[in-house]
């Protein structure tokens, strides 16, 4: 049987990264695209600059705590800021079905605007196309991200043995914020997304000095996306349950659906490997930025187990965190 495309290969999992390695670095190889960042740095342009491009599906488009506007924004600001890069432009695309309602599109633009003037960042190009009825689900949007080089040398390859894991908020909130917009959990509460920029989170960090490599844990969550740090490496990442921080409502609702919260998706938290001498700094500094007081230290590398992630749970024992199999949280961004 001719193989197909699955909703597997959007979840920014195992599938998706087969994808990339086998179809699309292959066909458009070159050295920016190789290393696999959430953004391009590109040094033969003056002033090194960072480019990024993300494209949101999100369903339902309004959710608690945010909407496909502000998610479209965070997510490419959070991207650029992620490379090292301070984030000043952006462009957006439009892809919207006939019939949708302007009081909705007016909604998703006001989100937008808000959410770029905090950012500090100009939309300054765009497009916008309509599809007959039936053949879209709504609304989806694009945005790309330019900004200038702050911190170069971000990179898997400067992770060490020894250094610290830090994740600057509560885990998985908006993968179940999501869910709870769907109808999908069968419970109340104060559920919302963490969607929000890093930019200032993220200038704070890079001033100490210290930081290995920055990622934001969106599809895959943070067991998917400290995988990519060491895999196919001689690194270890051991990560302590009781110190990872999950709102109660997130585990709550995890727990009903059998979810894991490692592997639901977050919209406006880091992670960062810092060098172990500045741990307390580099956390510090997380923790003085307004609204988050709840960063903190959840693990550390090691060279144990080559290639592996190794959460050691609250009951005493240990398991392998792999990468996400299979689509738990189709279109939740």
């Amino acid at each position: 049987m001719e193989e197909r495309i699955t909703l597997d290969y959007g979840s920014g999992g195992l599938r998706t990264a087969e994808l990339i390695d086998r179809l699309l670095v292959p066909a458009f190889q070159n050295d920016a695209l190789a290393a696999l960042g959430d953004g391009a740095v590109l040094h033969n342009t003056g002033s090194p600059l960072v480019f990024s491009t993300d494209s949101f599906v999100v369903t339902p488009w309004r959710f608690p705590g945010g909407n496909i506007g502000k998610l479209a924004v965070c997510g490419t600001v959070n991207d650029v800021c992620m490379a090292g890069g301070e984030p000043r432009y952006l462009s957006l695309s439009f892809l919207i079905e006939e019939g949708f309602l302007l009081r909705d599109l007016e909604e998703i633009v006001r989100s937008i605007a808000q959410e770029a003037k905090r950012a500090g960042v100009s939309i300054v190009t765009g497009d916008t196309k309509v599809v007959e009825h039936g053949k879209g689900d709504g609304i989806y949007l694009n945005t790309s991200g330019i900004g200038f080089l702050r911190a170069p040398g971000l990179s898997r390859d400067a992770i060490r043995p020894g250094d610290v894991v830090l994740v600057s908020g509560s885990v998985g909130c908006h993968g179940a914020a999501v869910l709870m917009a769907r109808g999908d959990l069968p419970c109340e509460g104060e559920l919302l997304s963490d969607c929000r920029p890093l930019h200032e989170l993220s200038a704070a960090i890079l001033r100490t000095g210290g930081v290995r490599i920055l990622r934001d844990p969106t599809r895959g969550g943070v067991a998917t996306t400290l995988n990519e740090f060491v895999e196919r490496s001689s690194l270890c990442i051991e990560l302590d349950e009781d110190a990872i921080p999950v709102d109660p409502p997130v585990e709550a609702a995890c727990d009903l659906l059998g979810l894991d919260p490692l592997y639901s998706a977050c919209e406006g938290r880091l992670l960062a490997v810092v060098d172990p001498s500045l741990a307390d700094q580099a956390l510090d500094a997380l923790r003085a930025v307004e609204g988050v007081e709840g960063a903190a230290r959840i693990g550390r590398v090691t060279e144990s187990r080559p290639g592996c992630v190794v959460l050691h749970t609250a009951l005493g024992g240990s398991r392998i965190l792999s990468k996400l199999t299979g689509a738990q949280l189709p279109r939740i961004c």
